[in-house]
């Protein structure tokens, strides 16, 4: 397959300043449940690719799904190029690599029939039904995808990388008269189908934190201090911050050109936050990105100070800054664009306990039922909410609605938790997703944060 590549690379390279080849096959199955029925059975195999050019600044990519192919989209993607460049090509310089990367699998999800599948989410799917007689539905569902994707550029980079994806997910709606609540878990691995056997507890999560929020009251509106779960802390950092630090948006934003100046002082001094590719079993980590570029471990805020951002190979040229192997594609069938990996809080040294013990009047919120950024401006909605009342957690309540500046918000983080952990996710950007990623952190403590109730 390698050969087949580069020799459709040799025979136009040397016609445009930039060109790669990318050729994915996929082994893909999926079961899905809709309340009782079994309502979605997927299975499919197939080869994808792409090619993508770059000549005097001008970018062009092209697909196809046939090897017999190859050649002629090879030459459209090139005289694609050729016809669209009009200024300078700006990539950033980065060393070739040879390399195959296989996958270090446990239990293969290819080695277990249909029915073995379809007989494990069943079980699940019917005790997030049993759970609860105010449960009216579910969605639950079972995905397992193994992916092997060739990559050759003309700056010499040849490159085979084998990824499994394991998935669960698993929601229900619950309802008590006119209130209506949402309850979600999930499961990931990139090693072994045995992740999704024996997680009984956690599927049933999903229930309960539906059935809790049926008896909150909602929250009454107003200031509070609050405490983020790890989850909503992971949430938060990912969509309010970390897509502020994809370099393709700042470096076509003066004012976030402005606002997020390298070295400046950006959050609370005990605030550090990392995108970190190379976390084991995580949905956001790889060897290689999707130019080639090995991936890392970031630092985006250092104790409260912003020092890098993320980059593909011509933002990195463009800011005069180094590649950091954050050019992500959903697919073969996608160009790739700048994508956060696993972007976390780092752990600190404050105890759940300590953080809630002096507050006099507050919320904890937990999860992330929906939201939306926009720019500087936030807007979560926690799944779950608890009052806390003279240092100690009280009643539940719903309706739990954050909004702020993110950059106001990171200054007023003034406990960062000791208990981080990472949590599976997907993210959307460009018209590609869900993109596999993991959010993470320990519990962090916010003071004077907008919240509305209903």
């Amino acid at each position: 397959m390698k050969d087949q590549l580069l020799a459709a690379l040799k025979a136009h390279q040397n016609q445009v300043d930039y060109l790669e080849i990318r050729l994915e096959q996929r082994e893909h199955t999926s079961l899905g449940f809709r309340g009782p029925l079994l309502d979605a059975v997927d299975r499919n195999f197939s080869l994808v690719g792409g090619v993508r050019a770059c000549h005097r600044g001008g970018w062009s990519f092209v697909t196809f799904n046939r090897l017999s192919e190859l050649l002629s989209r090879v030459a459209e993607a090139v005289a694609q190029a050729q016809l669209v460049g009009q200024a300078t090509t700006h990539l950033a310089s980065v060393p070739s690599v040879e390399a195959t990367v296989p996958v270090q699998m446990e239990k293969d999800p290819r080695g277990v029939s249909l029915a073995d599948k379809r007989a494990l989410l069943a079980e699940y799917n019917q005790l997030l039904l049993a759970a609860d007689p105010r449960i009216q539905t579910t969605m639950a569902g079972l995905s397992d995808t193994f992916r092997t994707v060739w990559f050759v550029n003309s700056t010499g980079t040849v490159l085979e990388q084998e990824r499994l994806d394991v998935s669960g997910r698993f929601g229900v709606i619950a309802r008590a008269g006119d209130v209506v609540r949402q309850g979600f878990a999930s499961v990931h691995s990139r090693t072994s189908y045995g992740a999704l056997e024996g997680i009984e507890e956690e599927v049933l999560g999903a229930a309960q934190r539906a059935v809790r929020q049926l008896e909150a009251q909602s929250v009454k509106g107003g200031q509070y201090t609050v405490v983020l779960d790890p989850y909503l802390a992971g949430v938060f950092i990912h969509e309010a911050f970390g897509h502020l630090s994809e370099a393709d948006f700042i470096y076509e934003n003066p004012r976030m050109q402005e606002l997020l100046q390298l070295g400046k002082p950006i959050a609370h001094p005990s605030l550090s936050v990392v995108d970190d590719g190379t976390v084991p079993n995580q949905p956001g980590s790889y060897a290689y990105d999707d130019e080639g570029v090995p991936a890392q471990r970031k630092y985006l805020i250092k104790d409260g100070i912003l020092t890098q951002r993320l980059h593909n190979l011509e933002t990195a040229s463009i800011l005069n800054e180094q590649p950091t192997g954050n050019a992500r594609a959903l697919d073969a069938t996608h160009p790739p664009l700048i994508r956060m990996t696993n972007t976390g809080i780092l752990p600190g040294e404050t105890s759940f306990t300590d953080m809630i013990k002096d507050i006099e009047e507050g919320i904890y919120a937990v999860r992330m039922l929906g939201g939306q950024t926009n720019g500087e401006m936030f807007t979560f909605a926690a799944a779950e909410g608890f009052m806390v009342r003279h240092g100690q957690l009280a009643e539940p309540v719903s309706d739990v609605t954050l909004t702020g500046n993110v950059f106001q918000t990171l200054q007023d983080v003034d406990a960062v938790g000791s208990d981080a952990v990472w949590l599976t996710g997907g993210c959307g950007k460009g018209g590609q997703s869900p993109l596999p990623v993991a959010v993470g952190g320990p519990h962090i403590r916010i003071k004077n944060v907008v919240v509305g109730g209903r």
